[in-house]
């Protein structure tokens, strides 16, 4: 049995969410990836509670890797960082774009001495273009891409940013495939690539197919209709929240039987999807204080069982006691020897010829970086030597 990504190499110099979270995909599909930082240590090591060096953001994006310090503006830093990737089968960064080049680790240059090497560069909003060099974080990139206009304020129609880092990690998902189709490619040609994967297109190309397809059409608009999500809300029961959809109408009538108005479909105004979509305050109007009566618990086991799609709302405090979670074993727990137990979800995909296993740990800043140059050869004085000039820590 091997891990997907079982004797893969890759050399992570990205930092923050959205390369991390990438690589740290790869790393719990059996990559081997080495994480380089700079001396202060990735910023993710600070946001959030921490122990020590390790938060929980970081420990949940960077498990599984080894963390080494490299100075690269000094020589000797450099000249680790290329034998490093002259071994490597991936290469990741999001640095601001061109900072990488003036260092000397272009894709062209690195390419010269690993043309196998696959080369992925994360940016913000792209590498060339009028705002290529900017500096750029997830709310940013909800502002421009439409996600905030996406998700206006119910009473104001204020645009709103989500309370997530929903871009950053649109980006990681859209780069580990990215990363995985490269390979797929090297393996049958033998030949590395270039990707450049820009935050900004990565969350357009993620938002583009329902909640703007009233701009689809060009050369021949056709009429607007409310975007999917508009009248999507969640309902209120007396002791919680859920949420229910029902687009089919098999899934309406069951859900009219439950709240005991079976005849509901009868009417006009709600007897197909596009009229219940254009009808659908004066549905609410009708369901709600249905819905209003009725226990959370109950009514959802009722109508999940009548074949109504619906689930209840969690709250952040409750997730890791919802019955299908436990059932799936979404969250696992690693045991830290400085920190105790620390809860993180695991790899979302499973695989059925990949060992199943535990949840690496997280490295400390520069955790493995002696055993790092070792492996590259590099004698006990050389290795005393870089970390007496400070190119590594």
């Amino acid at each position: 049995m091997h891990a997907p990504f079982q004797g893969i190499k890759v050399v992570d110099l990205s930092a923050v969410v959205s390369g991390p979270m990438a690589t740290g995909i790869l790393a719990d599909q059996g990559a081997q990836v080495i994480k380089v930082e700079a001396q202060g240590g990735d910023l993710t090591r600070v946001i959030g509670p921490a122990a020590g060096d390790l938060t929980a953001l970081f420990m949940a994006i960077n498990r599984g890797k080894r963390s080494i310090v490299l100075d690269l503006k000094q020589a000797a830093g450099q000249a680790v960082l290329r034998e490093l990737i002259a071994q490597a089968d991936v290469l990741v960064e999001n640095f601001r774009p061109g900072a990488l080049n003036r260092l000397g680790f272009s894709y062209e240059s690195v390419k010269a001495y690993n043309p196998r090497l696959v080369y992925l560069s994360i940016s913000g909003f792209g590498h060339t273009g009028p705002f290529a060099n900017y500096r750029v974080y997830d709310p940013v990139i909800q502002a421009v891409s439409g996600f905030a206009a996406a998700h206006p304020d119910n009473e104001t129609g204020e645009p709103k940013l989500l309370q997530t880092l929903l871009c950053d990690k649109i980006t990681a998902l859209t780069a580990a495939q990215a990363l995985s189709a490269a390979l797929l490619a090297r393996h049958r040609t033998g030949e590395g690539q270039k990707i450049e994967l820009s935050m900004l297109d990565a969350a357009v190309s993620f938002l583009w197919p329902e909640a703007l397809y009233n701009h689809a059409y060009i050369d021949n608009p056709r009429p607007a209709v409310p975007e999917f999500g508009a009248s999507q809300r969640l309902w209120q029961c007396r002791d919680g929240w859920l949420a229910m959809i029902t687009p089919q109408n098999d899934e309406f009538v069951a859900m009219c039987r439950v709240l005991g108005v079976p005849d509901l479909i009868q009417q006009a105004q709600f007897s197909t999807i596009l009229a219940r979509r254009d009808n659908a305050h004066a549905l609410r109007v009708l369901l709600d204080p249905l819905v209003a009566e009725r226990s959370v618990d109950s009514l959802v086991a009722e109508l999940g069982a009548a074949g109504v799609p619906v689930g209840k709302v969690n709250s952040k405090a409750d997730l890791a006691n919802d019955p299908q979670i436990q059932h799936n074993r979404t969250l696992v727990d690693t045991v830290y020897p400085d920190i105790g137990r620390v809860r993180t979800p695991r790899n979302a995909a499973v695989f059925s010829a990949a060992p199943a296993h535990t949840p690496p740990l997280a490295a400390h800043l520069g955790e493995h970086t002696r055993e790092v140059l070792t492996e590259l050869g590099k004698s006990a004085a050389d290795i005393d030597a870089l970390y007496a000039s400070g190119a590594v820590r």
